[in-house]
């Protein structure tokens, strides 16, 4: 047994509220020419699925 730091997780991670200047951000640079989408949510560490 080993008496270091122990991590309870007691729910699941809320989803992200973006403010409407985060989200004019991103979008201007998802359509910048030659922007990659999955690469501008990546950025952002937005889920790409």
């Amino acid at each position: 047994m080993t008496n270091g730091p122990v991590e309870v997780i007691t729910s699941v991670q809320r989803r992200r509220r973006w403010s409407s200047e985060e989200k004019r951000r991103i979008v201007a640079a998802a359509i910048e020419p030659g922007a990659v989408a999955s690469e501008v949510a990546r950025a952002d560490m937005i889920h790409v699925s």
